[in-house]
């Protein structure tokens, strides 16, 4: 595993990260003893950075991840966002409210200060309020939160949160099907010293190769429930392309995957080639999951005729149906 300076924080993150929304909520049964044994393989593998929220599970993946920490003995960072909990209203991001989040979580990761938190995709207008960020900067002077980011659905949000001076990281969907970030805001973010971290990476489990037109999801899984966008932004789903155009782009993709690697890891290591990018964070149920997810960091850099293909596959497949959406 090798490590990435994460913008203003001043954590070093590993490459691959740990995404815990998988081992909290909406990704169908989860166990939660065997959702220990994946993160302690993940830690075992060398990863040091995992990424969780206030509502996933209802507090169930920080309290987890507590659990986990507390058997650990190298530095683990420790990642949480807030702001689902409450209507999705620019009136709600106010002091009072970000108060009781952050001292939620504080009581769910049983720590005093949070080492980062990520404002969960919030509307829109709430990038266009400085005293939102204003607020976020007295939570790091009373030491309840060492940092803070946002989490975006957009980029032309995450080109605006950069705009403050203290966000320290931006959390954005980045993957070989959600291209659009790399043209602009990867640079950008890197001029302002502002840490990526790389999520939905596969695309809600595409781009492992694994689906197929006869997959079903159960009723609690949001690739079931939220395939249309109908409970949340349905770009968090799939990355928001159509699930058959999808599975014929995976076809394709097949013939590029090194003799030494998954799909899946190619994918995770496809994100790792630009070097704009701090970490990434694929979720995992399992110790195998996690072990393999981890494992594509080491994996040799894609050679050039593979990264070309891949952006044709873009352009012409996947980029007509989510570009400039996100």
């Amino acid at each position: 595993m090798r490590y990435r300076p994460l913008g203003k924080t001043g954590f070093k993150a590993s490459e691959m990260g740990f995404g815990a929304w998988a081992i909290g909520a909406d990704w169908g049964a989860v166990d939660d003893e065997q959702s220990l044994r994946a993160l302690h393989a993940a830690a075992d593998a060398g990863v040091t950075f995992f990424d969780t929220a206030d509502v996933y599970g209802d507090g169930r993946s920080e309290r987890l991840i507590a659990r986990f920490r507390k058997e650990r003995r190298e530095p683990i960072v420790v990642a949480t966002k807030m702001g689902r909990r409450a209507p999705q209203d620019v009136k709600e991001f106010t002091p009072e409210n970000f108060a009781a989040w952050i001292d939620r979580s504080r009581e769910n990761l049983e720590v005093d200060r949070l080492d980062l938190v990520q404002l969960h995709c919030p509307p829109t207008g709430v990038y266009y309020r400085p005293e939102v960020f204003d607020a976020l900067d007295g939570f790091v002077q009373d030491g309840r939160i060492a940092s803070y980011g946002v989490s975006v659905e957009r980029v032309e949000e995450g080109l605006k949160a950069i705009e403050y001076p203290n966000v320290a990281t931006v959390q954005i969907i980045y993957n070989m099907f959600r291209q659009r970030p790399a043209e602009r805001f990867l640079s950008a973010a890197r001029e302002r010293n502002v840490g990526v971290i790389a999520r939905v990476p596969l695309a809600s489990g595409l781009l492992t190769g694994k689906f197929n037109r006869d997959t079903r999801f159960s009723a609690t899984d949001h690739r079931n429930f939220n395939r249309h966008g109908e409970s949340f932004d349905v770009g968090e789903t799939f990355a928001g392309v159509d699930y058959e155009t999808a599975l014929d782009v995976v076809e394709e993709l097949r013939a590029l995957v090194p003799a030494d690697a998954t799909m899946a890891q190619m994918a995770l290591r496809w994100i790792l080639m630009n070097d704009a990018v701090g970490t990434v964070i694929p979720g995992a149920k399992t110790p195998e999951q996690a072990s393999a997810n981890a494992a594509a960091a080491g994996l040799h850099k894609l050679p050039e005729s593979t990264m070309d293909r891949i952006e044709t596959l873009y352009r012409e497949r996947i980029a007509p149906l989510v570009h400039q959406r996100w």
